[in-house]
């Protein structure tokens, strides 16, 4: 197992992976093994990437059904050998030929666990069943009830900055600084004279914006944070992606942003912002002052893959919900993400979800459900769902793989396997798919629970079982 790539046949790898997608109430998590996070500059999404081109068949050749398929009992021993910790921990495992459907591995494959922050690949699924992956939401200042006020209304761009709008980031994709010069220009033509005062409307997520599924010290630690349909960096207290504090209400903060790039603005025209920003709501009809918009989901569903970023992936399930007519809240966007799942052709039967981030210890998803739904998305003729798969972190590569399969004994499967990651105190987790020796593409789901001070054992042990997929010819 440790095949050293070169350039090229690093390439070869992610060739042999994109050709055949073409053809068919925990502890802390702060205080556990976290999985490494990247800066935003560092963060290469998928649709930047592009060592291969689909259109570059020639290197290797789509898999048939009739092609070579690893042998069960050889591939089992194989997995049973890495599946194993010193200490207490379980696995549960499930393993299948994406192309036949054929499962060759499975360990306990119907128990109902806590995958984690593998949960989020549900999450991504179903935000783009739900809605088309162009939709972009938007950030709007409105005219106030009142003279001389000023509404900004949130409309599900969490990644906003307080800075100027950047059209090649999705983080930053939209800016308070470039809308309240749109806004300040508006007012002009306005003719107003001041003072200025601005108002926060985050109604469209509805009932509590912090969920009893979460441990104190959890939010305390920054892995989550009340949730609002505005926030500027996905409520962390510095533009990032973490990890550290993140601010208590993320409405209000942007407000508070949004106020400063105001004033700066209307500044030269001798127009004053008063200080205090307090929740309020535009009168129906108004008409907009200005807007900007967020950068396209599918972009965005992306970004919370490659970063595990929890304060998105419930926004983007509440997201959901809005866009099916349901109730914009926590229940209303776990009922969405199971429904949508359920329409794709996921057996959710006994499923559970506490959360739609994978924080919550009350979720019961097995290793199953979570590999049916991997296959679904390898095999769909939908391009939306298909960027899902295409979308997961790179090992040694990308997103919260980056600094995995980077050592010697695992290191022949870097490029080739493709998973969202999972880790709380006492799980790690990973589902994704990797491409054997002969091209075949296989999906995966490993579960380790149960953990007690051997996490990182176990998540050695799951990235083995990984690798062993990506090297084997298994006969």
């Amino acid at each position: 197992m440790s095949r050293m790539f070169s350039g090229t046949l690093l390439a070869l790898a992610f060739a042999v992976l994109l050709v055949p997608l073409a053809c068919y109430a925990l502890p802390p998590v702060a205080q556990s093994l976290t999985e490494p996070r990247l800066q935003r500059a560092e963060v290469v999404p998928r649709y930047q990437q592009a060592p291969v081109k689909l259109t570059d068949r020639a290197l290797v050749s789509a898999p048939k059904a009739s092609d070579p398929m690893p042998d069960a009992e050889q591939l089992g021993r194989l997995l049973d050998a890495e599946l194993a910790v010193d200490g207490s921990g379980t696995f549960s495992a499930v393993v299948q030929d994406v192309l036949t459907g054929t499962v060759l591995y499975e360990r306990d494959g119907a128990a109902g666990l806590a995958p984690a922050s593998s949960l989020k690949v549900l999450t991504a699924a179903a935000a783009l069943s739900a809605m088309d992956g162009g939709t972009r939401f938007p950030t709007i200042a409105l005219p106030g009830e009142d003279p001389g006020t000023v509404v900004l209304r949130g409309g599900g761009d969490v990644l906003l900055t307080a800075g100027e709008s950047d059209p090649d980031s999705v983080a930053g994709h939209a800016g308070l600084a470039t809308l309240a010069e749109k806004t300040a220009a508006a007012l002009s033509d306005k003719e107003t004279a001041g003072p200025v005062k601005v108002l926060v409307d985050d109604s469209l997520f509805t009932g509590p914006a912090l969920s009893d599924a979460w441990g104190e010290a959890d939010v305390a630690a920054g892995e989550i944070a009340p949730i609002h349909s505005l926030a500027v960096s996905s409520a962390w207290a510095e533009e990032g992606t973490g990890p550290g504090p993140r601010v208590d209400d993320a409405a209000l903060s942007a407000g508070e942003s949004y106020r400063a790039a105001l004033a700066a603005a209307l500044a030269p025209k001798g127009i004053d912002v008063e200080l205090s920003v307090e929740r309020g709501a535009a009168p129906a009809g108004a008409v907009a002052l200005a807007e900007v918009r967020s950068a396209p989901l599918a972009e965005q569903v992306d970004y919370m893959l490659l970063n595990s970023d929890n304060y998105l992936a419930e926004v983007l399930a509440r997201l959901s919900a809005a866009a099916t007519d349901r109730e914009a809240s926590f229940a209303g966007g776990i009922e969405t993400v199971v429904a949508e799942v359920t329409a794709l052709g996921v057996d959710t039967g006994a499923m559970v979800l506490g959360d739609t981030s994978g924080l919550s210890g009350e979720t019961s998803v097995s290793a199953s459900q979570l590999n049916s739904l991997m296959r679904i998305l390898l095999t769909t003729t939908d391009p939306d769902l298909r960027a899902v798969a295409g979308g997961l972190p790179v090992a040694a590569l990308s997103g919260t793989l980056a600094g995995r399969y980077d050592e010697t004994a695992d290191s022949g499967a870097a490029g080739i396997v493709r998973a969202k990651t999972g880790t709380l105190l006492a799980v790690t987790a990973l589902t994704g798919y990797a491409a054997d020796a002969d091209g075949r593409v296989l999906a995966f789901t490993f579960i380790a629970s149960g953990l007690d001070g051997n996490t990182q054992q176990a998540r050695d042990a799951v990235d083995s079982a990984a690798a062993v997929l990506a090297g084997c010819g298994c006969r």
